[in-house]
């Protein structure tokens, strides 16, 4: 799933390519249609097919940005302002073309969900393998209340504070810190290959409790976590599995990671183990993480 560094790169794409554009008319997949038919909303949330593809129509485009793991389209029409929000999932993808055959990769063309229409020629276009992602079109954050929930951005100066202050409370106290980490209600854009990545760095075992963890310890973890996030920025974030920037392009931070996916240990030989926390497979040197 793409992170805080992967949809940072994504949106630095999308900002030169797509903001102070109009959309001219948007169209939706058969099987976006078919689900909502069925009672299920893929890919587009808290919207009916035609009326988001209504809604959208004439929006510009005025501003992109990065909030945790989503992107915000920040939309006018009518000086009335709203939001798009969209979230990659696994696979999501955004292309920006002049035909949607220009799409390289067969298995993102076959697999398109969104087609934006620019006024001004070309397509803005949503494309989603395994149709985890989601498009939820707002007129304010508030209409979907996780939005309102998220902690500051890890590189916001009051983010360490709020990280060691939640780690105190009942919710959390007991946890195992590679859960803890990974909550975007603790701290925002932190998934497992980060989390992994900055774990290693400190030594300290994904299951450990954050109630035996010192707060000096806390804040050199919070601090390992921001600097992997900030290198994978400048590398473009991981490409792994079905994750692209826009138009394709591919990341080089998998080539950095010194414990994510990796079998042996880097630093002393020894075989790494897997265990599941919080749903997701942490990988870890028992040797060097206590």
């Amino acid at each position: 799933m793409p992170e805080l560094p992967e949809v940072e790169g994504v949106v630095q794409a999308l900002k030169p390519e797509i903001e102070g554009r109009t959309i001219k008319q948007v169209q939706l997949s058969e099987i976006i249609r078919f689900s909502f038919s069925e009672g299920k909303q893929c890919i587009v949330k808290q919207s009916e097919p035609d009326a988001f593809e209504m809604a959208l129509t004439q929006m510009t485009i005025q501003k992109i940005e990065r909030r945790a793991k989503y992107i915000f389209f920040h939309l006018l029409k009518e000086d009335v302002s709203y939001i798009l929000v969209s979230h990659l999932g696994m696979t999501g993808a955004w292309f920006v073309v002049n035909s949607p055959e220009e799409i390289g990769e067969a298995k993102f063309k076959k697999h398109i969900h969104a087609t934006f229409q620019m006024t001004d020629g070309g397509y803005l276009i949503y494309s989603d393998i395994r149709r985890f992602g989601e498009l939820r079109f707002l007129a304010q954050l508030a209409d979907h209340a996780p939005l309102t929930k998220m902690a500051p951005e890890p590189f916001d100066e009051a983010a360490s504070d709020f990280f060691i202050a939640k780690s105190l409370l009942p919710k959390y106290e007991k946890k195992a810190v590679k859960e803890v980490i990974m909550d975007g209600q603790v701290i925002s854009g932190c998934g497992n290959i980060y989390a992994t990545e900055a774990l290693f760095a400190q030594k300290i075992h994904p299951a450990r409790k954050m109630n035996r963890i010192s707060e000096k310890r806390k804040r050199q973890l919070f601090e390992a976590i921001v600097a992997v996030l900030r290198q994978s920025i400048e590398a473009g974030g991981s490409t792994i599995s079905d994750y692209r920037n826009i138009n394709g392009g591919a990341g080089s931070m998998q080539n950095r990671l010194k414990m994510y996916g990796k079998k042996i240990c880097p630093e002393c030989g020894t075989d790494t183990s897997q265990m599941t926390i919080g749903g997701r497979t942490s990988v870890f040197c028992p040797n060097c993480q206590h």
